[in-house]
């Protein structure tokens, strides 16, 4: 009986979530370094070139600090430094999280406007753009990659529309930044968000946030509210290239190793192999007769999420994965949950990665009672990722 336990535990296993995601066993090694001081000459080496790196994948020239807290803390930071309470925001919701930073806002005292989307599509672009010739605003809020959706809005559209108001363009980023393309400077996006245990292939801990120059004008005629999230303490201590809080040393070594394999990939590669292996996912679902939540054309390079189909509950699918196959996938929610299962598909993942997690599903689906072809899935994804060995090259 302990032997069954023993080997319970040690079974491998297989993380499809959204969040954390795999780590890559260089940036496991690399976190491994003996911790150094915070206030040395090495730390402000390693700080700065994490920052350096860091802007590149953010494809700025702003200023850019990592912080030692979660991407919620992040996001907690970009409206504590922008929005006075009582000052009107408005936010674009389209999902779960979307609802996350609409109550950060709240819970700090701004005048929160909320546009519900459908949870099914993005942000339309056309009521924002009206809205924002009715009423001014301080700051529109957008998550950029709604992992409780599967679906990706459009941030290049928004940053348009914002660049022509006073308003501050605040960006969740989380988990989508170092997976999708995003020109942060191009599409005028004045804060941008994210965070280490998503596309930058990290365990949980670290954060980023980006500064524009309109956002730092903001920042100067905010009342100080904050201390542990305070911008100017930031800025200020960066000219040394130091942080104003104990950072997590161990992660940052990390975090650079994980950035130094994003840009030897190339961010052009990194982008196209996300967006390959969310088509391939795709196909699999299709080919075993199951809809996916997001339409096509706003689908997520980095989660997909499904419909659980007919008479099966996608809570006992995942229950089968998880304690038969070691295979982790997330359930809904808010108003999806009990209706959908997400299959993640970021980070450190490649294609048999997709191939493994699709069979799982054919398996468990099989297991439920629900009529599939086992290979379906597998051969329909097979057709999708064969197509950069057979082109030489990433189908955009």
């Amino acid at each position: 009986m302990e032997g069954e336990r023993i080997v319970a535990k040690d079974k491998k296993e297989y993380l499809f979530i959204p969040g954390p995601t795999p780590v890559p066993p260089s940036v496991l090694t690399a976190m491994t370094k003996p911790v150094i001081g915070h206030r040395s000459g090495e730390f402000s080496r390693l700080y700065r070139s994490v920052v350096e790196k860091m802007q590149r994948v953010y494809q700025t020239k702003n200023d850019l600090f990592v912080l030692s807290n979660s991407g919620t803390g992040a996001l907690e930071m970009a409206l504590a430094n922008t929005i006075n309470p009582g000052e009107k925001v408005v936010s674009l919701v389209t999902g779960h999280f979307a609802q996350r930073f609409n109550r950060i806002a709240t819970v700090l005292g701004a005048d929160v406007e909320t546009l519900e989307f459908p949870w099914e599509g993005p942000v339309d672009l056309n009521v924002v753009e009206k809205k924002l010739e009715e009423e001014d605003y301080q700051a529109v809020l957008v998550t950029h990659n709604e992992t409780s959706t599967g679906v990706v809005n459009d941030l290049a559209g928004l940053g348009r529309l914002t660049a022509q108001t006073d308003a501050l363009l605040l960006v969740d980023a989380v988990s989508s930044l170092g997976g999708v393309d995003i020109k942060t400077d191009e599409y005028h996006l004045d804060m941008v968000m994210t965070s280490s245990q998503k596309a930058l292939m990290l365990p949980p801990g670290l954060s980023a946030i980006s500064v524009s120059s309109k956002a730092w004008e903001r920042v100067e005629k905010c009342q100080e509210r904050t201390v542990y999230f305070s911008l100017n303490d930031y800025r200020r201590l960066m000219t040394k290239g130091h942080t104003p809080w104990t950072p997590a040393v161990g992660l940052l070594y990390g975090l650079e190793a994980a950035l130094d394999m994003i840009l030897t990939e190339g961010l052009e590669q990194v982008f196209g192999r996300h967006r390959r292996l969310a088509r391939a996912v795709r196909a699999g679902m299709r080919a075993l007769g199951l809809k996916v939540v997001a339409a096509e054309e706003c689908a997520s390079p980095t989660v997909t999420a499904v419909w659980a189909p007919a008479g099966v509950d996608p809570d006992e699918l995942r229950r089968f994965l998880r304690e038969e196959l070691g295979i982790y996938m997330a359930g809904g929610k808010g108003s999806l949950a009990g209706r959908i299962f997400r299959f993640g598909h970021m980070g450190y993942v490649g294609e048999f990665d997709i191939i493994t997690g699709i069979a799982a599903l054919e398996m468990g689906l099989a297991r439920l009672g629900r009529g599939v072809r086992l290979g379906a899935g597998v051969a329909a994804a097979q057709e999708v990722l064969l197509t950069r060995l057979t082109e030489g090259g990433i189908k955009k």
